[in-house]
């Protein structure tokens, strides 16, 4: 009986201890709780706010994010008096969402990524032996933009290019995919970078600026047909071996799914010569949001995470180039050879890009 009465009361104390254990859990969770921040975010970032490893990071930090996605461009559009933060793919649509922000500072630039253009392998060697590119191996080089816009200007076809011949899924007009640039940062910065090679070499500043490249800008939109609003879309098609065979993307897409070891193809990225880098800018709409774009640039766990998701930090080159040294086969770490352009303010971008949508204007 006494041994009984040992067992039961050792199994209670056990009990006792695992519901001490428990209670003194749930006594910790006011302490280690999160606050819940609200934003709107560009697609692009969408897999790294669902990382769970970001997610954690976060919690441990004491923020809890709930986002949503839309074009950097269409967010001004959107109601954001419920959100903490905005968060688009460049510094023009920040601007714009500046405005009717009423929180103090400026706006937050964590990381950044330039546009570069995906292509199949036998569209880059094609390009490259017409002069339009130069390939520095199997599977990188360069866009060489002065070349391509007189292409474009000209309404050059895959087959009135040399090499097509044992290629024939090359045909129809040479263009490269873009985004739609009156809702999203990317295709407007196309537009941007294209005025400023074409323009030679100077950055729109007006409507006469502006009008003096819109008969090209107009073409390279036109000759797409429907767009998206959203770079994820065409990146994905792309990767899956349908669509166009010249499709602009961020660099983060593309080093994100190489340090995920995912298979790629004959994919080949072309930097062009001249393009423009995509600052990834957090507007703060409410002290709980420049709270959570100040962690994002400042954390070194956060940085670590935006590089794994192919994003460059601020400032913090090395990071980059350490994690994707084994990728040296696709991406230019140093960007060497690449000419980054001045982009235009937003009301000057906004005209271009609604200008790709009116009426004649053709070359």
């Amino acid at each position: 009986m006494r041994r009984i009465v040992g067992i039961v009361l050792a199994v209670l104390l056990i009990g006792g201890v695992a519901v001490a254990v428990v209670a003194g859990r749930e006594s910790q969770d006011p302490s280690t709780a999160t606050k819940t921040v609200r934003g709107v975010i560009g697609s692009e970032k969408a897999e790294f706010f669902a990382d769970p490893d970001v997610v954690k990071a976060l919690a441990a930090k004491g923020f809890t994010v709930k986002a949503e996605t839309s074009g950097s461009w269409a967010m001004e559009e959107l109601p954001l008096k419920e959100q903490d933060f905005a968060f688009p793919s460049s510094k023009a649509p920040a601007d714009e969402l500046r405005r009717g922000s009423g929180v103090g500072g400026g706006p937050i630039r964590p990381f950044y990524s330039p546009l570069v253009v995906v292509a199949h392998s036998a569209a880059a060697k094609v390009l490259a032996g017409n002069g339009l590119a130069t390939l520095s191996g199997a599977s990188t080089g360069t866009l060489r933009m002065g070349p391509y816009l007189a292409a474009a200007r000209a309404d050059r076809t895959w087959q009135q290019l040399k090499g097509t011949g044992p290629h024939p899924e090359l045909t129809g007009t040479v263009f490269i995919t873009s985004t739609d640039p009156v809702a999203s940062n990317s295709g407007a910065l196309y537009l941007a970078a294209a005025s400023y090679v074409a323009d030679g070499g100077r950055v729109a500043a007006d409507r006469a600026a502006v009008a003096r490249t819109a008969p090209l800008l107009k073409k390279l939109i036109s000759v797409q047909g429907a767009q998206q609003t959203s770079s994820d879309a065409p990146f994905r098609d792309f990767i899956s071996g349908v669509g166009n065979p010249l499709v602009l993307v961020y660099e983060s897409q593309v080093a994100s799914l190489l340090m995920r070891h995912q298979e790629v193809g004959d994919l080949v990225v072309l930097y062009p010569d001249t393009t423009v880098s995509s600052d990834h800018t957090l507007v703060p709409l409410t002290e709980d949001g420049r709270a959570l774009g100040e962690l994002l640039a400042s954390d070194r766990r956060l940085r670590e995470l935006a590089v794994r998701h192919g994003f460059r930090p601020q400032g913090a080159a090395a990071e980059f180039t350490a994690a994707t040294a084994g990728h040296t086969a696709y991406l230019n770490q140093k960007l060497t050879g690449v000419r980054q352009a001045p982009v235009p303010t937003s009301e000057v971008l906004h005209t271009m890009a609604r200008g790709t949508r009116s009426q004649g204007g053709s070359e």
